[in-house]
């Protein structure tokens, strides 16, 4: 059976699960899954797995993000970006290249942020997006994120339409919203701001120079085989022929790493063991002495089982 991961350069337009939907009928199988929703708005990796692979998916999900941009400063949106309606505009010309620099490093670093109201977050069950579009107003809990690099390549100034376009860099955590930091930066400098163009270029250890359009994956379907995408993922465990059968069958071994120390693996950040042939047997959590499954892919079977944790 088919399984591993699909990196999938993401169109303009489409969903994140219409790239899902078009996944399955290309790999011939419903079990498909992406590890992070892209606005239709934005291009790029979007992480797709298949089958066994969707197993991996929650461990990506967590990873860090980059992502191209251009924020248009002069103009806010219902959206915080090109897709909504402009609510407000402000004038430009007051707006200096220092202050500029300066609101993106107060946005840089350990930052509380609050998500767009138009997001995927659940409000008493509903997507907040949902409820916008209905006509209720939505205000989100600020949430703490981490801009890791805020990087400003052009200043480009359009006196005609009294805006400024920045074309940026973001690396940030999971959760991050780069459309919020449009709009928190346009409002720091008084002038409101939006998101006009956003591609993600990196998700985890995955890179646009992998991705594929939907246009190739139907003419030939790349895709990341399961030890290859754990190798990149994730810390790695060499198996001997004995450890391996052991961790087959769900039991624990010794650890890898003492507990808290550097490289000790854990059930949210473990380990991928491999078997002597480089296959991927299981994803292993250090416990005290031992190292104990958390995920078991069983060699022969081709089936994976969440492990029993054992005392």
């Amino acid at each position: 059976m088919l399984s591993g991961l699909v990196i999938v350069d993401k169109p303009q337009g489409w969903t994140s699960h219409d790239v899902v939907g078009r996944m399955r009928r290309l790999a011939g199988t419903r079990k498909v899954g992406h590890a992070g929703t892209l606005d239709p708005m934005a291009t790029g990796v979007l992480v797709v797995g298949i089958n066994k692979a969707t197993r991996l998916l929650t461990y990506i999900v967590g990873t860090s993000k980059t992502y191209t941009a251009t924020i248009r400063l002069g103009q806010s949106t219902v959206t915080d970006d090109a897709e909504g309606e402009v609510t407000a505009t402000a004038g430009t010309s007051g707006v200096s290249e220092q202050a500029i620099y300066d609101g993106v490093a107060a946005l840089t670093g350990d930052i509380q942020q609050v998500p767009s109201s138009v997001s995927a977050i659940k409000v008493n069950g509903e997507r907040a997006y949902a409820r916008v579009r209905s006509g209720e107003e939505v205000q989100l809990a600020s949430r703490p994120v981490t801009i890791h690099r805020f990087e400003v390549h052009a200043i480009r100034r359009d006196p005609e339409a009294d805006v400024v376009d920045l074309d940026v860099t973001v690396e940030c955590s999971s959760g991050t919203y780069i459309r919020a930091l449009a709009r928190d930066l346009g409002n720091a400098l008084g002038v409101g701001g939006h998101l006009t163009a956003l591609r993600r270029t990196h998700v985890g250890p995955y890179s646009l120079d992998q991705a594929r359009t939907l246009e190739q994956l139907a003419q030939e379907l790349n895709v990341l085989e399961m030890s290859e995408a754990a190798r990149a993922l994730m810390p790695n465990r060499e198996l001997s022929a004995e450890e391996t059968t052991e961790i087959s069958f769900g039991r624990r071994i010794a650890a890898g790493a003492a507990p808290g120390a550097p490289g000790a693996a854990t059930a949210e950040h473990p380990a991928a063991a491999f078997a002597p042939d480089g296959t991927l047997v299981a994803l292993l959590a250090d416990a005290g002495s031992y190292a104990k499954p958390v995920l078991v892919f069983a060699p022969g079977s081709g089936a994976a089982a969440t492990a029993a944790a054992e005392d």
